[in-house]
């Protein structure tokens, strides 16, 4: 059994604005080095941790760092299927103009990934994690911490709750924390540390 504690970077001026930022690369504002101490802070009180992985994009990356540095933890490991899902032709543009142009959030857009797409990759980058672990700890059980997106959380959520969370109109800040447990090539989820 390997603990997975999913952490969703901190804020970017693009959340402020609340522009989709899908696969740009924005890094945080200083609202968002805060998310990450104060994540960093509710992981402390909550466990110990064994490693930290991160999506590529900076502002994972530096979440990540900053979790990691405030916790005693070793560098963390990049891991590409943990980037955020791609919005195609819809990056950069705000919330309000993305509803009114493409009429909701599961709409097609060109050359924007579906949650399933981002779903399947980002099991596919649990399964590596969770294989790393047990050959690092095994027969202990580690406990790891990946930072990464609120798409990529999302379609987590949605997995391995059979669809019934996050509800429509759920909103998962900048920061929240939310513990799985992979098992027997399962995700569970367990009660959300943040939300």
């Amino acid at each position: 059994m390997t603990l997975i504690t999913l952490v969703r970077h901190g804020q970017t001026d693009w959340n402020l604005a609340r522009r989709i930022q899908g696969s740009t690369d924005i890094p945080l504002n200083d609202t968002g080095r805060a998310d990450a101490l104060a994540a960093a802070d509710i992981l402390a009180a909550a466990g110990s941790y064994d490693a930290v992985y991160a999506s590529p994009l900076v502002r994972a990356q530096e979440t990540a760092q900053i979790i990691a540095t405030r916790l005693g933890l070793a560098e963390p490991v990049l891991t590409r299927g943990l980037r955020e899902r791609e919005f195609g032709e819809a990056e950069g543009t705000d919330s309000a103009d993305y509803i009114a142009r493409y009429g909701g959030w599961h709409s097609e857009v060109p050359g924007a990934e579906i949650l399933d797409q981002v779903r399947d990759r980002a099991l596919d980058s649990l399964d590596r994690i969770v294989r790393a672990s047990r050959r690092r700890s095994s027969p202990n059980q580690e406990s790891i911490i990946v930072v990464t997106h609120g798409g990529v959380i999302r379609a987590l959520l949605m997995h391995a709750s059979g669809g019934s969370l996050p509800r429509d109109g759920d909103l998962l800040r900048n920061g929240s924390v939310h513990r799985f447990v992979a098992e027997h090539a399962t995700l569970r989820l367990l009660q959300p540390i943040s939300g």
